[in-house]
Order: C-alpha cells, then structure tokens, then sequence
C-alpha cells in the first residue's frame, strides 16, 4: 500500500464541482469510480481544495491510498484509460505516507479570463467571460495591486469552514492581454482561498476597470475588514462567472517518496 499524489485537468462544464454529491456528477465520483475498478477499496480521496460547479482544473491536486504492483506510468495510462473525456490525470507520484494534499500546500495558482465583444461567441465563451463593455488596462492593474499582501478578504468571500479564517496572503495578482488585445487573463496566487473568492476579486476588478467603480474602494473595504467594521457598502454585489476560472497549479515545500 502506497499514497500517491495525482494531478488532475479537467474541464469543468459537465461536472456539478469537484466535491463528491449525491446524485450528481463529479471530478471526485469520476476518479473514484476509476480507482474502484483497479482494486482500491478506500472511502473517499482527499483533494487539495474544491472547484464549483463549472471552474476547470490544470493543476487540481488528489491523494489516494492504493495497493499498486506495477509502475507510476502504468497507473497513469490505467486510469486515464477509465476516464471520461472531460477528466485526465496528468502525473503520478508515490509521496510519503503523511502527505495531504490540502494541508501541505504552500499557495495556490488561478488563471481568470475574460474577453471585451458586445457579440456572444460561443466557443470562447465556454472558457472565458465575455464582457459587454470594454475595461481600461490601467485601471485594471491598478485594481490588482491593491489585492496583494496579507488581508481579512471576508469582503471578497466566505470561509472554507464554519468556523474559520478569512485573512489571506494574496503574493500576486496580474493582468496580462492575450489573443487580440481583447482577451484579458488573471493571474493570481495565494497561501489559500476563501470560497468563490477569486470570483468575487475578478468581478470587482472588472467594474473598476469599466469605470464604475475608484479603485480605492477595494483598499477601503480591506481597510474597513482589518479594523473590525463591517463590509464596505461601496463594493457592489456580484461575481464573475465560473467558466473563466482555472486552478492552475498547488504548490507543496517538498514531497518525500517512499
């Protein structure tokens, strides 16, 4: 019996989330009903941190407990033979035994994009966000820069458990254009996230960069969290959508094999 380390891609439009549910469709029920059928015979796999229900995954991290005699390569090629389309495991570790694949991680990587058309485009569109009006590059880097460094982002999303922290180490927060100039990713990372917050942040950049909104406002509203008062009235309510979400990469100190 050894704990591997898998990496995971998926592409997040037909699952209900990464998270196990009951009656539905999941990254965690597909790689599960795919461990099952080479002899695992564990509860449950434990993942570095959940998705919602149509964000997609380069880099999603699980960890299993598997009785495997054959090679790392055979289980990768077993697996993804098993599979369905829209899921992939990328790489195959054997780690120490103590491993967690949420606990142990150092920060996470996501990549948020969007494009400015006043015209829908389908194939786009079933990864990135398609906004109406076009955003001003300044006003979006300026936006960012006030995510970085440690803060209470209780205005930005909700604690991962009931009882847990909101503050955050946000170490970066890019926006680069790609395509034709109308094409905009988000580049973040971060010791942790709190629930739908990379959304939360992205919606909120976005109407900064439209206008809408001084980019002082997001400064403000961490100010007023960090100060104990309640969440700025000046953020609009909102997030942007799922489909433009990836978690791209979970980063660990070091893995220890076996």
């Amino acid at each position: 019996m050894a704990r591997y380390k898998l990496t995971l891609a998926y592409d997040g439009s037909g699952f209900a989330g990464s998270q196990r549910q009951a009656g539905k469709r999941t990254v965690q029920g597909e790689l599960e009903q795919a461990l099952t059928k080479l002899g695992w015979t564990g509860r449950s796999i434990i993942l570095s941190g959940r998705t919602d229900s149509g964000v997609h995954a380069s880099g999603q991290v699980a960890s299993v407990d598997l009785d495997w005699s054959n090679s790392d390569n055979r289980l990768l090629r077993a697996l993804n033979s098993m599979l369905p389309d829209d899921i992939s495991v990328r790489s195959v570790e054997v780690v120490e035994d103590a491993f967690h694949p949420r606990f142990d991680a150092t920060s996470r990587n996501y990549r948020y994009k969007l494009f400015c058309q006043p015209i829908r485009d389908p194939l786009r569109e079933r990864f990135a966000w398609r906004v109406q009006t076009a955003v001003q590059p300044k006003l979006l880097a300026e936006a960012a820069q006030h995510l970085i460094g440690t803060h209470d982002f209780s205005a930005f999303g909700s604690p991962t458990t009931p009882k847990g922290t909101t503050v955050r180490t946000v170490m970066k927060a890019d926006w680069m254009p790609i395509a034709d100039d109308d094409e905009w990713q988000f580049e973040v990372q971060a010791d942790a996230f709190l629930y739908r917050m990379v959304r939360r942040m992205v919606f909120i950049q976005v109407v900064v960069a439209q206008g809408k909104l001084p980019a002082e406002a997001i400064a403000d509203a961490l100010a007023k969290q960090a100060e104990g008062r309640k969440r700025s009235a000046a953020l609009p309510s909102g997030l942007a959508p799922a489909q433009g979400l990836t978690l791209v990469e979970v980063r660990y100190k070091e893995l220890v094999g076996q």
